[in-house]
């Protein structure tokens, strides 16, 4: 009986640890590529992701990236929101950390202001 439950026990942990991979989304919009990473699964609380951000194939460099995640309101819940500026890794990738306080589907709003260029923005979600 005891090797049953061990086995059992094993098959779950080992089921749940092959769930929890990282996330990884990617977003095109207008000659414009965005891909979010993170080495962790998505959770309630702070998330820290890497964006990496191409422009007509060439790296994203020295830009003023800045993220909003947002929940709308929904009746007997606020509207929920987190904003945070990217820092600068080099060769097109930034991070952020984002504090996303409870499961659903939050919108992501990607704002980037190169030195010499027009600002854009790209629009995506998150689901978890």
């Amino acid at each position: 009986m005891k090797k049953i439950i061990f086995t059992l026990l094993v098959l779950t942990l080992g089921f749940s640890i092959a769930q929890a991979s990282a996330f990884t989304k990617d977003i095109k919009h207008r000659g414009t590529q965005v891909q979010i990473t993170s080495e962790k699964p998505l959770t309630t609380g702070s998330n820290t992701f890497i964006l990496h951000i191409t422009k007509d194939s060439k790296a994203l460099n020295e830009t003023n990236v800045r993220v909003k995640a947002f929940m709308p309101a929904m009746p007997g819940m606020p509207a929920m929101s987190s904003k945070a500026n990217a820092q600068y890794l080099g060769d097109g990738d930034y991070k952020i950390t984002l504090n996303i306080s409870m499961n659903g589907t939050w919108q992501l709003h990607i704002f980037m202001t190169p030195k010499d260029g027009k600002k854009s923005r790209i629009k995506t979600s998150l689901n978890f």
